[in-house]
């Protein structure tokens, strides 16, 4: 099977792996890129996954006010290293993720934040929505599998569709800074602010 250059480049843009990794991992997964992706991940080549143990401590508390003080957010993004905290594609990525938050409102930066009683809740919802809709009781599990996935694409930051190429995620453009910057970058923690939200008109 002929792989296309820009194909092998892409992922090792976003794993940080080898050229000839890459390339192997492309021909075994037919071209598919998550499937290398998690190919390369499973043979320990992908730099991402391996860096993600790493201790990130240091790196930057940023802020972004949109819409003339209507929205604001701050945002704490960890790194391994002061140096790299000063880099000017570490601000550009801190910078995207600020307004990543200001524009599609995540509630949690992954999923694994969303407290159990949320996620019980949400799943209860969905089930008595479902089955109000007429679905047979034998695949009313499945469809709710499924909306509780679409429910973690809108309120976890890293599941999001990045608002500046909604091909890829959030948590995809994070791997591929970490294989660009060859550091651990941790999305620690965000607050967003609305102008009178939560005010009775």
């Amino acid at each position: 099977m002929e792989i296309p250059a820009s194909l092998v480049k892409e992922l090792r843009e976003r794993t940080g792996a080898g050229m000839m990794d890459c390339k192997k991992a492309l021909v075994e997964t037919g071209g598919d890129i998550e499937k290398a992706i998690v190919y390369l991940r499973e043979k320990g080549l992908a730099a991402a996954a391996k860096k993600a143990g790493r201790i990130a401590a240091e790196g930057v508390v940023d802020s972004y006010i949109h819409g003339g003080g209507r929205i604001g957010v701050l945002v704490e993004i960890n790194c391994e290293t002061d140096f790299v905290a000063k880099t000017e594609e570490f601000r550009s990525f801190v910078r995207d993720i600020a307004m990543q938050i200001a524009a599609a409102r995540p509630e949690w930066v992954r999923r694994e934040d969303v407290p159990p009683e949320k996620v019980a809740q949400e799943r209860e919802i969905l089930r008595v929505q479902t089955l109000n809709e007429g679905k047979p009781e034998k695949i009313v599990d499945k469809i709710v599998d499924g909306r509780m996935e679409k429910f973690f694409k809108e309120v976890c930051l890293l599941e999001q569709p990045f608002i500046k190429n909604p091909d890829v995620t959030v948590g995809d453009v994070l791997k591929e800074t970490i294989a660009r910057l060859g550091e651990n970058v941790v999305v620690r923690r965000f607050i967003r602010y609305e102008l009178g939200e939560g005010i009775e008109r």
